[in-house]
């Protein structure tokens, strides 16, 4: 058996599969975030030590752990983890949506090495322009630190002792030499770091350490065994939909919205604030266009008026033309095609006639058009999608699912009973670490259905994204 591991903002998953990569077992267990001040977002990295180890006394209920052959990992990207040379967590970690250090990001971003070494914004959620808030608002903490650490490779050092990262995960800090895969000196000089506090790099699909022989006795497993590289948890989901070749990409609708493509090989234009990064496999990368609020805008819509999430999408019927009440998902800023951590999200356009089935339309409205945003800007770098697979806890509904198809004009698949996301990834990841296997362990998941565009409503929803757009435009003017 294979153990994918995935380090997700509200919880930490754990999903067993077999060597026909059949899912045996799965388990998970809540986090929370803190936010103690404006714009910011954090965890303590104990929580998740102690969230893991809840999953696996849970899925040793559950299956033999014995038989686990390798663990992959995914997580969070960007997060800012501290630690000091005797390896104590030296402040909770600074999380991906946490925006407080947009002004230094903004400061990273003028200096031209940043976007020609990395290939992409210095936006202000990735991991550089924290250290450098850090230096500025904690200097004695500063001092301190021995190690940067990101989430998912934070809960590798707990499992192996060794301070490993991995490529596409690395992409996403603003100090990775994207095209050579390795870490750029200069960038990290630039941030007052050394190459000496960074973790050791690999490829996702690699070996990273294996697992210590105290945490192995307690859950039944065998010390030593393979801990595989992993990936940030895009691309982990990109291995587990087999977003693996041009062409082939997925749409994720989580706490954060994603738009992912596989690309040819390594072709930047951070201009478009699309993120450009490496792929979890060696010499492979992709793009994507990121929202910072996917389902997130529906959870906050739903606490608002004090409804279950799932219940105020049931009952939607079949897909309806974009309404006049416009909704602009930027609850903590936007990323693509935006950049801009200030921005703040609105309703626009409500009536009488705006009940909360027709609010509830309009929220779903919002974020598949921020998702329309990201294709536009795909396209704009000469990147294509040929079909599109549908992940994400927000993949539950077909009316959202159908306006992204009609929105995007592609038709999106839908997995067959299973998980085929970020934690299924980590484990075909761990897989590949222990077999020594590749690309072809990355298939496309068996497909359910397919939720078809909707062409009579095409143009209604052209014409819905160009107000969405002008809404924008307008909303981002406002002081």
């Amino acid at each position: 058996m294979y153990l994918g591991l995935d380090l997700g903002t509200s919880g930490l998953k754990g999903l067993l599969i077999d060597t026909a990569q059949r899912v045996v077992a799965e388990a998970t267990a809540p986090l929370s975030v803190s936010r103690p001040h404006h714009g910011w977002s954090e965890q303590w990295p104990s929580d998740w030590i102690a969230a893991a180890e809840a999953v696996l006394a849970d899925l040793a209920t559950r299956a033999d752990l014995s038989a686990v052959d390798g663990i992959g990992l995914s997580g969070q990207m960007h997060g800012a983890t501290l630690i000091d040379a005797s390896a104590e967590v030296l402040r909770p970690s600074i999380l991906w949506n946490d925006t407080r250090a947009h002004a230094e990001a903004a400061e990273l971003d003028a200096d031209p090495r940043f976007r020609a070494i990395t290939g992409n914004i210095v936006f202000p959620g990735f991991t550089a322009p924290k250290l450098v808030w850090v230096a500025r608002h904690e200097p004695a903490l500063f001092d301190r630190v021995a190690r940067v650490l990101l989430p998912k490779d934070y809960l590798r050092l707990w499992l192996t002792g060794e301070a490993v990262a991995e490529m596409s995960d690395a992409a996403g800090t603003s100090w990775l030499d994207t095209g050579a895969r390795d870490w750029s000196d200069d960038l990290l000089a630039a941030t007052g770091l050394t190459r000496a506090q960074m973790p050791r790099l690999v490829e996702g699909s690699e070996v990273s350490g294996g697992l210590r022989a105290e945490i192995a006795q307690r859950f039944g497993m065998r010390a030593g065994l393979p801990v595989a590289g992993g990936a940030g948890d895009n691309a982990a989901a990109g291995i587990g939909a087999g977003a693996v070749s041009a062409g082939a990409g997925f749409v994720s609708l989580g706490t954060s919205g994603v738009l992912f493509a596989a690309t040819e090989g390594y072709s930047p234009a951070p201009d478009t604030a699309v993120h450009t990064f490496c792929h979890a496999l060696p010499g492979r990368w992709h793009q994507m266009g990121v929202i910072l609020s996917a389902t997130d805008s529906l959870n906050w819509f739903a606490g608002l008026v004090g409804a279950d999430p799932a219940g105020l999408t049931a009952g939607l019927g079949p897909l309806q033309p974009p309404g006049e009440t416009l909704f602009l998902p930027y609850l903590g800023g936007e990323r693509t095609p935006w950049n801009d951590a200030q921005v703040r999200g609105a309703f626009l356009g409500l009536e009488h006639a705006t009940d909360r089935a027709a609010a509830t339309r309009a929220v779903l409205e919002g974020v598949t058009f921020a998702l329309a945003d990201c294709r536009d800007a795909l396209a704009a770098t000469g990147t294509r999608l040929d079909h599109l697979l549908a992940v994400g806890g927000g993949s539950r509904s077909d009316y959202w699912l159908s306006a992204i198809a009609t929105a995007l004009g592609l038709p999106l698949a839908v997995p067959a009973e299973g998980d085929f996301g970020a934690a299924f990834g980590a484990a075909r990841l761990g897989l590949m670490a222990a077999t020594g296997a590749g690309a072809e362990v990355a298939t496309r998941p068996p497909i359910a259905r397919v939720v078809e565009l909707d062409a009579a409503l095409s143009d209604a929803f052209e014409a819905g994204h160009a107000r969405y757009r002008a809404a924008a435009t307008a909303i981002r003017s406002l002081p």
